[in-house]
């Protein structure tokens, strides 16, 4: 049955097009609902009626405005804003509960993220410092399977000769490290490098003092800021005097800008002339003609209109045509290295340039803070939906008094961006506030970059988004009730509104994904926390406890050794001493060129290479296998090797003992096969190993310390007997099992970040589902005072409400797990050496997230369970 068409046509006349096509369907609906219920003529005055109650202010409009046409345009007046941002206000203080979690979750959200996009900022910035940056390189060379970026001397010089055109600067360094630095009393250990004249003007330093030109003068140097400063104050230290190493005396003849600490370079507090080394090394007078040797960076700087793809093609070569038959089957073949790829893009494969660990942590950074910021978004949108019942009534007297849907979509997306801008300034405060801990944690120096206008464009943008975002759902759905559905007294139940079969799915679904998110990255964070334990868990193959290292890096080191161990042994203080060319915890020379018998023709041989003395396998500890120790007893052990089990499998010989060994034209007898050591990195295979006796090339001292004496008192004897004869340099060492633990600094960077980022992920999901739990309880408050008035116990009532938020929790971690195990399998392959990904993981995890899930809703749940249900029920 159907109203008179004289009122369809009032109705018509008087209402907007699209809000007469909007409510047309419902107002006959309830004019049949009527007429069922009170008869055709009572019907037909209630619709009368409603129809004059919709059109009065319709009608109101058109008789008082100018134009006689109604329009559905609407103008935004100032007045019209502040009231919208009126109601908003109050809507933020009337529910002060919903309002801290929305803003709260979502300043913590917008935390992370700019927190991340300040970390990946600084990373893709890496040593965009340097003013030639998109023009600066260094030479690499593909050789055999491996890439390196060490040279041999003659090539710079070659390079400059044949190839000057397509360079404008060019020049060798020596590798960054510790020297010793002293002015007067002043002795400071700093990390230094000797380089050739054009360096400065290379890299573009930019200068306090004196000028780029400064090391065309051999005996002169360059210092950073930092460092003139600790040695001289704030006095001009142009024309001081410095000696390095004790040994070499130098000028200062500028001061540089430090270098930040996303550069290459970070650690580089002086630069000395490359000719003042040369004169205190006379082995490197030897090297200026050995392209064997390859110890040293050579960097270079691109002339105008040359590529490094053109000229790499054309110095490809250089050094194959300098090699003998031998090393020419290796294919060296060189290229310049771009700097724009050296941090992100440093690893090499197939003789390729392939994304680097950094690449690798910018993705997965990125990704993390774009989810957690989703994590605060669905929060907002949740608990916007969710509470969207209360404001139904708003809507439907809002749209009843003529507001139209974009302007009832204009004010939500006002609301939101008004909690959005809100929760900004807390974001703010909070990214600043974290800075010193993050930058600790990620050993970075970022800075909130308040004066960068791309900065503030990126928030802004970035806040803009989020506002859509998270008010994008809320302001469609809410603004798409229709009005006759949702004021009271129209005939209609609400609960078609409120209790629709699939009204709470979205929710549910935004639910899912929290939690999937959220699981994700507790699984991920637990799989990195078990492969950095499965990795120090690793036997090393020696005795780390009491054993430290002191480098030789002054000559009174070398030339009173043998009285320095004496007098140690004498102190009681330690129990033994010998020295090595590389410390037990890295390995810093690798030989190839080894000949044996049934070696395969054509085989590149790689043998990590250390060269130590008697005693110091009893220093290390090293286990044998098989044979003897170097022994003071057999005058022959001067052409003996000890090789480790890896390097009996990589030259594939069955009785080992007694092999001949030929390398430099010079025959080794192998006396001994220790028991493999884990020198390079605790996630990756042993090298296979040679040692030898060698009392000549020796840079550390490897000292074992008397367990029967207290640490601290044996470190202070060791350092009187080092200053005695070491006066000029301060006391240095490192111990060991510290410098074997800082191997593991990257992965457990990552653990930490990553475990941070997964516990503010359930943090935010956990906030949310506290909102939705007091939400669903408030709803139900009558239905759990009928359940309570029939005998329903609060164990009833807290498991009949927390089962849904259960179950989608459950069917998070269902969801979670595989793409976890997927991703997290694909992480453990890069490292040879892995741990694998145990079941009992997945379960730990689900088990841990629906505890948390019952804590969270349980205090609503508990609380709605306990209420007195008289009141619950006194409005019936």
């Amino acid at each position: 049955m159907k109203p008179p068409a004289w009122l369809d046509a009032l109705v018509k006349r008087f209402l907007p097009s699209e809000l007469y096509e909007e409510l047309l369907g419902d107002l006959h609906e309830q004019f049949a609902f009527q007429a069922e219920e009170l008869g055709v003529q009572k019907a037909r005055w209630m619709y009368f009626f409603e129809v004059i109650r919709f059109c009065r202010p319709y009608f109101l409009k058109r008789r008082f405005r100018a134009d006689a046409k109604y329009s559905t345009s609407y103008t935004y007046s100032p007045a019209m804003i502040r009231n919208y941002f009126k109601i908003a206000f109050r809507n933020l203080l009337k529910h002060k509960g919903y309002s801290f979690i929305n803003i709260f979750g979502l300043a913590t959200g917008m935390a992370v993220a700019m927190l991340i996009g300040l970390w990946v900022w600084d990373e893709l910035s890496f040593n965009k410092n340097f003013k030639n940056y998109d023009r600066i390189g260094r030479i690499m060379v593909h050789n055999g399977e491996g890439t390196y970026m060490t040279n041999p001397i003659p090539l710079a010089a070659e390079l400059r000769a044949s190839y000057g055109s397509d360079f404008k600067y060019i020049a060798m360094t020596t590798s960054t490290q510790k020297y010793a630095i002293l002015s007067g009393d002043k002795k400071f250990f700093q990390s230094g490098s000797f380089m050739q004249p054009d360096a400065p003007e290379l890299f573009g330093l930019d200068m306090v003092y004196g000028t780029r030109a400064a090391l065309k003068d051999p005996h002169s140097v360059l210092l950073s800021e930092s460092l003139a400063k600790k040695l001289f104050g704030e006095e001009n230290p142009l024309d001081k005097i410095v000696k390095i190493k004790n040994r070499m005396e130098a000028k200062v003849a500028g001061v540089y800008k430090d270098l930040p600490k996303n550069s290459e370079f970070q650690d580089l507090t002086f630069i000395g002339p490359w000719d003042l080394l040369a004169s205190f090394m006379s082995f490197m007078k030897e090297q200026e003609n050995d392209w064997n040797d390859n110890s040293y960076k050579i960097y270079v700087q691109l002339a105008p209109q040359v590529d490094f793809a053109g000229v790499s093609a054309k110095i490809k070569d250089i050094k194959r045509k300098h090699l003998d038959a031998k090393r020419v089957a290796y294919n060296p073949e060189l290229f310049v290295h771009p700097m724009s790829q050296w941090h992100l893009y440093a690893k090499f494969a197939n003789r390729k340039s392939v994304m680097s660990d950094q690449l690798e942590f910018i993705w997965l950074y990125g990704v993390i803070g774009v989810f957690v910021l989703l994590l605060a978004c669905i929060n907002f949108t949740n608990l916007s939906t969710a509470r969207s019942e209360k404001r139904a009534k708003e809507v439907g007297i809002r749209k009843s008094m003529g507001s139209l849907r974009q302007q009832l979509i204009a004010q939500f997306f006002g609301e939101s961006f008004l909690v959005v801008f809100i929760a900004l300034g807390f974001a703010l405060l909070l990214v600043q506030l974290a800075l010193p801990f993050f930058n600790e944690l990620a050993d970075k120096k970022i800075t909130m970059l308040w004066l960068n206008p791309v900065f503030w464009l990126s928030v802004l943008g970035f806040s803009v988004f989020t506002g859509l975002l998270a008010g994008s759902y809320p302001a469609f759905y809410l603004s798409s009730f229709q009005p006759i559905k949702v004021l009271k007294g129209i005939g209609f139940p609400s609960s078609r509104l409120r209790r629709g079969a699939f009204a709470p799915t979205p929710r549910k679904i935004l639910v899912v994904i929290q939690f999937t998110v959220s699981i994700v990255l507790i699984i991920g964070t637990s799989v990195i926390y078990l492969q950095i334990q499965h990795a120090k868990n690793r036997n090393v193959g020696y005795d780390k406890e009491g054993l430290m290292a002191v480098y030789m890096i002054t000559p009174d080191l070398y030339q009173n050794y043998e009285v320095i161990k004496n007098e140690l042994l004498q102190s009681g203080a330690v129990s033994n001493l010998a020295v090595s060319s590389s410390p037990i915890t890295d390995v810093w020379e690798n030989q190839s060129g080894f000949e044996w018998k049934g070696k395969a023709p054509g085989f590149e041989d790689n043998f990590a290479t250390f060269r130590v003395t008697h005693d110091y396998s009893k220093i290390v500890g090293w286990r044998f296998r098989e044979g003897r120790d170097f022994s003071k007893k057999f005058s022959t052990d001067s052409s003996a090797i000890v090789i480790n089990e890896t390097a009996v499998k990589y030259m594939g010989l069955k009785n080992p003992i007694n092999e001949t060994v030929k390398w430099n034209g010079k025959s080794y007898e192998v006396i001994g096969v220790i028991k493999d050591i884990v020198m390079g990195s605790p996630f990756e295979p042993i090298l296979p190993t040679v040692f030898l006796l060698d009392y000549n090339n020796q840079y550390t001292i490897n000292i074992k310390l008397n367990q029967t004496m207290a640490t601290s008192t044996a470190v202070g004897k060791i350092a009187e007997v080092f200053q005695k004869y070491n006066p000029a340099v301060p006391f240095d060492y490192k111990f060991v099992d510290e410098e074997y633990a800082k191997k593991f600094a990257n992965e457990e960077r990552l653990g930490k970040i990553a475990s941070i980022f997964a516990i503010l992920a359930i943090f935010i999901s956990c906030l949310g589902l506290f909102g939705l739990a007091s939400f669903v309880a408030e709803q139900r408050t009558k239905e759990m005072g009928v359940r309570k008035v029939l005998g329903a116990t609060t164990a009833n009532l807290w498991g009949l409400l927390s089962k849904d938020f259960v179950v989608l929790v459950v069917l998070s971690l269902l969801i979670a797990s595989p793409i976890a195990y997927y991703f997290m399998s694909q992480w453990l392959q890069k490292y040879t050496y892995h741990t694998a990904i145990s079941w009992w993981i997945f379960a730990l995890t689900g088990a841990g997230a629906l505890i948390i899930t019952l804590l969270t809703v349980s205090f609503q749940t508990i609380k709605a369970a306990l209420m007195n249900p008289v009141k619950s029920l006194k409005s019936e």
